[in-house]
C-alpha cells in the first residue's frame, strides 16, 4: 500500500499528500509525522486529537528543540544516534535541521562520523531504513521494491557493504552508508524523501569480528563469489529496471574485484553511475584545475603522483586525463604518462600484472631507466616524487602519514606551488595533516583532503583554508540532474562538465583563502549549477531531455524541494 500520493487540487491549486493513513499509524510514519504542527482540521480528520499536545508548534520550533537536544551530546557518535532517531520519528523536521547546519552536521551524518557507526551499526541500530535484499528473498524482488510503499522512486544507492570507507567488510553494517547518501541527496540536492531509496545486498562477509559477533544482523556466512554473487546482482537490477524503470542507481562501496565489472555491465543497461570512481575522480580534477589557475600553472606542467591507485585512485587518474584532453588538447596516451601510480609494491610499470583497470596507467619502463634506483624493484613513493619531479601528489592510499615530511621536502623542491590531496577517509587515515603540509612548504601548497579540517595559521598569522574534497559536491547534483533531465545513461562527458561547474563557483575571495572548491554552505547552489550543467551536456550527447537552457533550469528548481509540510487530506487505501 503506498503510504500516501502527492495530489494538486483542481479548483485552487493548493498541492496536497492523500494520506490513508490514521492515528498512530500516522504519528509513527516519519515521512509524514508532523508532530503537533498538525492543524486543527488534520487532527479531526485522521483521528489525532488527544494524541499530541492541545497546542499548535511550527516546523522552527521543532528544528530549535531538536537542535539544543543534538548539540548536547558530548560525543560525534552520540549526536549521530540521536540524528538517526529524529530521522526515524520526523523526516521533516530533520532534513529542516541537516539543510540549516549542512556544514556542521555533514561530518555527523556522513563521513567521518558514519564510518565509527558503521562499525558499531549492528549494536546500535534502533530501525530498520531502506531495503536489506538477500540471496534468499531475491526472486521476491518486485514485491520488496513496492513494500516501502513510496508513491514513485526515483534514486536508489545500493551497497554490498564489501568497502566501507577505510574500513573494508562490513556486510550487512554497511547499510548506514548508502542510508547516509540518501541523506545527502535530499539535504543537498532536494530530491523528495519519497523519492530516494536505500539498499544493501547481503551476500554475507568475510570479515571474521561480524562472523563471531552474536549481534550481528547480517548473513553468517562467507561471501558469495562467481556468478552465484553476479546471479543476484543481475536478478536486483531485472527487478530496478521493472519496477522502477527511470530510477537512477548509484553503486557504492563495493569491493574493486566487483565495482568496475558491475559499472561496465550496467552502463548502457540502466541509469547508474559509481561515486567511488567516478564521483572522486570530478571532484579530484575539480579541485585541481581550481588550484592550477591560483597558481598560474598549465596542465602541460604539472607531473602527478596518486598514491593507492584502486577503484577511486583510477577514477581520480582518468578524470585528470580527460581535464588534460579537453582544456589543453593533449593526446590521451601524453596525459596518461603525466600520472604516476604508485601502489603498495610501487609504481605501476609495463609489464606488471595488474588489474584490468590499472593499464592504461602503466609507464613505459624507459622512463626510469635512468633513475639511480635498484632494477630489481619498481620505485618506491619516495623514488618517484624525487626523481620523476612530481608537483601534485594525490593520496587515496587509507594510510596515514604516507605524505612524510622527508617526502614533502622532496615535493617542495620540485615546484614552488605543489599540490597536496590527502583524500583517504576518515580523519585518521588521511595521508597528511594541513599543519605539518604547510609548515614544511611554508604555506605555499594548495591543499584539499578527503575529511574535513580546521583553518591552519601560519608563521605569519595568515589562515589558509583547507577544502574537503567531498563527494557531496558531485553526486547529489549530478543525480539531480540525470533524473530532471530523463537521461538514458551517465556519460564520462557529464561528469566533465559537472567538474567544471564546480571549479567555476570558486570565487577569488575563497580562491585567495586557499580553497579549492565552494564552500559547503553554499551546496544547494553548487547542486543546482552542477545539475543544470549535466542536463545541458546529457543533451549534447543525445542522451537527455531536448529543452532549452531555461526550461531545464526551470525543471531542475522546481525538483529541488525544500523540507516544510504539505497539508493533508484523508483517502481511502
Amino acid at each position: 500500500m503506498k503510504r500516501f500520493e502527492m495530489r494538486v487540487d483542481p479548483i485552487t491549486q493548493e498541492v496536497y499528500y492523500e494520506v490513508p493513513l490514521k492515528g498512530r499509524t500516522l504519528l509513527n510514519d516519519p515521512l509524514l509525522n508532523k508532530g503537533h504542527v498538525f492543524s486543527a482540521q488534520e487532527r479531526y480528520e485522521f483521528g489525532l486529537i488527544g494524541l499530541i499536545p492541545d497546542t499548535y508548534g511550527t516546523l522552527e520550533e521543532q528544528v530549535d528543540r531538536n537542535y539544543t537536544l543534538i548539540c548536547s551530546r558530548p560525543t560525534d557518535l552520540e549526536k549521530y544516534v540521536t540524528l538517526m532517531g529524529l530521522r526515524d520519528r520526523n523526516e521533516t523536521v530533520y532534513y529542516a535541521l541537516l539543510t540549516q547546519h549542512v556544514e556542521e552536521m555533514l561530518p555527523i551524518v556522513y563521513t567521518p562520523t558514519v564510518g565509527l557507526a558503521c562499525l558499531k551499526m549492528s549494536h546500535i541500530i534502533r530501525r530498520y531504513r531502506g531495503l536489506y535484499v538477500s540471496p534468499g528473498n531475491i526472486n521476491h524482488i518486485e514485491k520488496m521494491l513496492l513494500n516501502p510503499g513510496m508513491p514513485n522512486v526515483g534514486l536508489i544507492v545500493v551497497t554490498d557493504g564489501e568497502r566501507i570507507l577505510g574500513y573494508g567488510d562490513l556486510g550487512v553494517d554497511g547499510m548506514g552508508i548508502p542510508i547516509g547518501k540518501t541523506a545527502l541527496y535530499i539535504a543537498a540536492a532536494g530530491i523528495h524523501p519519497s523519492a530516494t531509496l536505500p539498499i544493501c545486498i547481503d551476500v554475507g562477509t568475510n570479515n571474521e569480528r561480524l562472523l563471531n559477533d552474536p549481534l550481528y544482523i547480517g548473513i553468517r556466512q562467507p561471501r558469495i563469489t562467481g556468478d552465484a554473487y553476479y546471479d543476484v546482482i543481475e536478478r536486483f537490477v531485472q527487478g530496478v529496471r521493472s519496477v522502477f524503470p527511470r530510477a537512477l542507481l548509484q553503486w557504492e562501496d563495493f569491493g574493486k574485484d566487483h565495482a568496475f565489472t558491475l559499472l561496465e555491465r550496467y552502463h548502457d543497461r540502466i541509469l547508474s553511475f559509481n561515486d567511488d570512481i567516478q564521483g572522486t575522480g570530478t571532484v579530484a580534477a575539480s579541485a585541481l584545475h581550481t588550484a592550477m589557475q591560483i597558481a598560474g600553472k598549465p596542465f602541460s606542467e604539472q607531473r602527478i603522483c596518486i598514491v593507492g591507485f584502486g577503484q577511486a585512485g583510477s577514477g581520480v587518474a582518468n578524470a585528470i586525463a580527460t581535464m588534460m584532453q579537453t582544456e589543453e588538447g593533449l593526446s590521451l596516451s601524453e596525459a596518461r604518462r603525466r600520472i604516476f601510480a604508485v601502489d603498495i609494491n610501487g609504481l605501476l610499470l609495463e609489464g606488471d600484472q595488474v588489474e584490468p583497470y590499472q593499464k592504461d596507467f602503466l609507464q613505459p619502463r624507459e622512463v626510469i631507466a635512468n633513475w639511480p634506483t635498484p632494477k630489481n624493484r619498481a620505485p618506491n613513493m619516495a623514488e618517484v616524487v624525487r626523481h620523476g619531479k612530481i608537483t601534485t601528489m594525490i593520496g587515496l592510499s587509507a594510510q596515514p602519514e604516507t605524505f612524510n615530511e622527508p617526502l614533502l621536502r622532496d615535493l617542495f623542491k620540485n615546484t614552488d606551488r605543489p599540490f597536496v590531496f590527502a583524500l583517504s577517509n576518515p580523519t585518521s587515515q588521511c595521508e597528511a595533516t594541513p599543519e605539518l603540509v604547510m609548515r614544511v612548504t611554508n604555506g605555499r601548497a594548495l591543499m584539499a583532503t578527503g575529511s574535513p579540517f580546521a583553518p591552519v595559521k601560519t608563521t605569519d598569522g595568515h589562515e589558509i583554508h583547507i577544502s574537503q574534497c567531498n563527494n557531496l559536491y558531485v553526486f547529489p547534483g549530478m543525480g539531480l540532474g540525470a533524473i530532471c533531465c530523463q537521461a538514458r545513461r551517465v556519460t564520462h562527458s557529464m561528469f566533465y562538465a559537472a567538474s567544471r561547474a564546480i571549479s567555476n563557483m570558486v570565487t577569488a575571495e575563497e580562491r585567495a583563502k586557499g580553497l579549492l572548491l565552494p564552500e559547503l554552505k553554499d551546496i544547494r547552489r553548487v547542486c543546482f549549477e552542477v545539475a543544470l550543467a549535466v542536463a545541458k551536456q546529457a543533451r549534447a550527447d543525445g542522451t537527455g531531455m531536448i529543452a532549452t537552457d531555461e526550461r531545464l533550469a526551470e525543471i531542475i528548481r522546481a525538483a529541488m524541494w525544500e523540507p516544510h509540510y504539505y497539508p493533508y487530506r484523508y483517502g481511502r487505501p
